[in-house]
């Protein structure tokens, strides 16, 4: 009884805690979550009268919740599969040792794993402390080692209290979903409400019809041969509105006949203060924007850095700085940009309104250590420590200082206006900008000088629509609106992502239609779950929970009181005003195989025809589809192409824009984006612009049978028409067909290091690699060395012989191997020496290789 048990969430946040503890401790790791809801299912009964009353069903439903909203919200918790050996040895050393230290995340989530740890590890509970530090360095865990308190049951009861919302959302909707609309779909508390901004955005981008609007500038030139350019703002003392090319004509030719002299010239300094330290939405915020990095991508990297010690805690919505890291990053400001950057006092940034946590925001540990050393981290996680750095700097030095100047030239009939910034100094923008100060002369226009006209320029303009949510955009939005935290938001979006409810192109998002039916459905028959502002109040009790302001089971009774309504009548049959179901809409066309009517159908994967004769007996039934085109998919930029204005087809019903799809060459279908609530459609017949992959007859590379169309999950693809091969091709996002894959070389001769299993060489995402033949069984996996395809050159195909004829050594003497470029998708190579690459790289430019050394 001499050591003392510290319990961690990560293996690498345990490895680097060790480094600054003593030999009295053992540092260990609970691998995340220990132990979550009982999922069981019910014993099969056997068949009754009254086997599947009312009374049964909320008995099944509870058990398979592990939750019971009406016996005072009783729980049952298990341990999470594969956890068994992690908490036998915790326990077998909480046995030998005098004290226990729960150091898991400073969260709600962190507290609840530790609650969780004292539960099932058991014993003696004054054995049991909780320390918390927001950065993993030798001063911040040995303040918290002094600093040593208890679980803080009222964080649980909050985590508790979010679980428990959670679970009876989405065990209780989802199997409804399923039977009223189709099988896969899913509802949860918070990701609903993210795909409601999804899909508003979406039809209301739908729904834009683009004005026409025009602007004019004038180039004015001065007598000393200098030029000027002002906008024209306003005529006859009122804003310039023009609409048509007309109305520019007439007032150019009024214009024409002014005369232009300079009657009012401004110059005001102005500063623009540095923003504030990262936290969790505004690190993923400018993560996406800057690095283009996905918000989950961004949490995993920053994670990485906090367990190795190089940043603070990453889940913080907090903007306190403490005084001893303000003091370090005034120093360096004063080291190494000089005095002139430093402010006299430090620079302080409040909270926002109902932030959580206490803790400080995300800055570097140490902030003299500007770059990590690339054989310790990955490259992607060193640009993410850069991002945080400078912010971290930038937000102690001094405001930029710009000089605004706004020059106006006023007629008898028009007003003109022109204005600019000019930076006099940088401020903290010096860490993100290099550009020289630009050096404009205020004297070169001055008030009463005369000018004439050079040049009119008209620009023709069209509104637009609020633009399409990506990543950054959507977490501000789910930010502004008080919706889940920070610490979620990479949780939400994935989610949704994964659904099948959103789609991504170019980093936008489009909702699919089957997120759009989601919604409708939702906010019709459970109001309260997708509305925003019920959302964000609940966000606040769960604040104040943790506050112990109010009961965390007072606030479940309410939800479950409120939800329990609402539930109970979307599950009524339709007819009795329950939730509508998701019928099949008949058309006019008939199915090829059997020529019963087709039907316009919505499910996971799509809008797509389906032969009405699916649902028959097995032997009668029909399973024809067809494949519907969304105009969207198409480049409406090429020549030729479809008109945008006949996209926008209204339904006579609704009077709502219709969602316009191509069935093939000579037949377009307009669809009522309320489908399928209303059943209204149209269909067009003539020549239309297709896609590329509809135009060409493609042939299986494997077995020689047709290819036919398929819309999946995750979008569209090819499948060999023979149902024993299951060959597929993907469409790619310019419409082009990707190239077939490469087919799994054998190389037995090649053996794993880790097993008795020998490598096949297989073609991913990241081109070409080593894994084991045994897969799954032995996950090993590695780069070929160049060496190791010129002596099997023989088993490669053709397109892999510029690989295999590459050098196998660099000039001293190291190893070559395959590398993957990720921008340009193309295979390159590089050399190692005892692990780590050298630095010399090779890319296989216009038949030939072309060396790099980066040394």
């Amino acid at each position: 009884m001499y050591k003392s048990l510290v319990i961690v969430e990560s293996p690498v946040k345990a490895k680097t805690i060790n480094q600054y503890l003593g030999d009295n401790y053992i540092v260990k790791s609970s691998v995340g979550h220990i132990r979550d809801l009982s999922s069981n299912q019910s014993k099969k009964r056997k068949s009754t009268q009254n086997s599947y009353s009312k009374n049964y069903e909320k008995e099944r439903l509870i058990q398979q919740m592990g939750i019971d909203p009406y016996k005072n919200w009783n729980f049952q918790y298990h341990i999470l599969p594969g956890k068994e050996k992690i908490i036998n040895e915790l326990k077998n050393i909480a046995n030998q040792v005098n004290r226990i230290y729960l150091a898991t995340d400073l969260d709600r989530e962190g507290e609840a794993i530790a609650w969780h740890l004292k539960e099932v590890i058991g014993g003696d509970s004054s054995k049991f402390v909780r320390v918390v530090f927001n950065e993993i360095t030798q001063h911040a865990i040995d303040k918290a080692f002094q600093n040593i308190g208890q679980i803080n049951m009222y964080r649980v009861y909050a985590q508790q209290a979010r679980r428990f919302m959670d679970r009876i959302v989405g065990y209780m909707i989802s199997p409804l979903l399923w039977k009223k609309i189709c099988r896969g779909l899913s509802a949860g508390r918070v990701q609903s409400v993210a795909l409601r901004i999804v899909v508003e955005r979406e039809n209301e981008i739908r729904n834009f019809i683009p004005k026409e609007y025009w602007k004019l500038n004038v180039i004015l030139m001065s007598s000393e041969k200098k030029n000027i350019t002002l906008e024209v703002t306003h005529y006859k003392n009122k804003k310039l509105i023009l609409n048509s090319k007309a109305e520019v004509k007439e007032i150019i030719k009024k214009l024409k006949k002014q005369s232009f002299s300079i009657t009012d010239q401004k110059n005001k300094i102005l500063y623009r203060k540095p923003l504030a330290p990262f936290i969790t939405s505004t690190l993923q915020q400018s993560s996406s924007l800057n690095l283009g990095f996905s918000v989950k991508k961004t949490m995993f990297l920053a994670q990485k850095l906090y367990e190795e010690g190089y940043i603070t805690y990453m889940r913080t919505d907090s903007c306190f700085l403490s005084g001893n890291a303000i003091k370090k990053a005034r120093n360096y400001i004063k080291n190494n940009y000089s005095i002139d950057f430093l402010p006299k006092k430090p620079n302080i940034y409040l909270n926002k309104k109902n932030s959580q946590e206490a803790h400080e925001a995300i800055r570097p540990t140490d902030v003299e250590l500007t770059i990590i050393n690339k054989n310790k981290i990955h490259a992607d996680a060193i640009k993410l420590y850069q991002l945080i750095w400078k912010q971290f700097i930038a937000c102690q030095m001094k405001p930029e200082k710009y000089q605004s100047i706004t020059i106006k030239v006023v007629t008898d009939q028009f007003k003109l206006k022109s204005s600019r910034n000019i930076t006099l100094f940088k401020g903290w923008t010096k860490i993100f900008k290099k550009t020289e100060l630009i050096k404009y002369n205020i004297s070169d226009f001055k008030i009463d000088n005369i000018l004439f006209i050079e040049k009119i320029i008209p620009n023709q303009m069209f509104t637009k629509p609020s633009p399409r949510f990506n990543e950054a955009s959507l977490v501000r939005e789910l930010e502004k609106k008080g919706i889940g935290r920070p610490s979620t938001y990479a949780s939400i979006i994935t989610k949704i992502k994964d659904k099948g409810y959103l789609k991504v192109k170019q980093n936008k998002f489009y909702a699919t239609k089957i997120g759009e039916v989601l919604i409708t459905q939702l906010k019709k028959y459970f109001a309260d779950l997708v509305d925003y502002n019920f959302t964000a109040r609940m966000e606040k009790k769960l604040d104040q929970i943790s506050s112990n302001k109010i009961s965390w089971k007072n606030v479940l009774n309410m939800f479950f009181e409120n939800f329990l309504r609402q539930f109970e009548q979307a599950k009524k049959p339709s007819e009795e005003g329950g939730m509508i179901n998701n019928i099949t809409i008949l058309t006019d066309l008939h199915c090829s195989d059997c020529n019963k009517k087709m039907g316009i159908k919505t499910a996971i994967t799509g809008v797509f025809l389906s032969c009405s004769g699916y649902n028959l007996t097995s032997k009668e039934r029909c399973k024809n589809t067809i494949n519907l085109i969304a105009l969207n998919d198409i480049d409406l930029t090429k020549k030729n192409c479809i008109n945008t204005k006949e996209l926008k087809k209204k339904c006579e019903k609704c009077n709502t824009i219709m969602d316009s799809y191509l069935i093939n060459k000579n037949l377009k279908i307009y669809i009522c984006e309320n489908s399928p609530i209303c059943t209204i459609y149209y269909i067009e017949k003539g020549k239309f612009e297709s896609p590329v992959y509809l135009s060409k007859k493609l042939y299986c590379d494997k077995c020689k049978c047709n290819m036919v169309l398929k819309i999946g999950k995750f979008g569209k693809f090819f499948i060999c028409s023979n149902t024993v091969c299951k060959n597929t091709r993907k469409i790619l996002p310019n419409g082009e067909i990707s190239k077939p894959k490469l087919e799994p070389i054998p190389f037995p001769d090649i053996m794993c290091s880790k097993s008795n299993a020998w490598f096949v060489l297989r073609e991913g995402i990241s081109g070409i690699f080593f894994a084991a033949n045994t897969f799954p069984k032995s996950r090993e996996t590695r780069s070929p060395f160049i060496e190791e395809l010129a002596q099997f050159k023989h088993l490669l195909p053709e397109k892999l012989h510029y690989l295999a004829d590459a050098p196998k050594i660099d000039e001293e003497g190291n190893k070559v191997l395959v590398c993957f470029d990720k921008l340009n998708k193309t295979q390159y190579i590089a050399s190692k020496k005892e692990g780590k690459f050298t630095g010399w790289s090779a890319f296989f430019i216009k038949n030939k290789w072309c060396i790099y050394n980066k040394s």
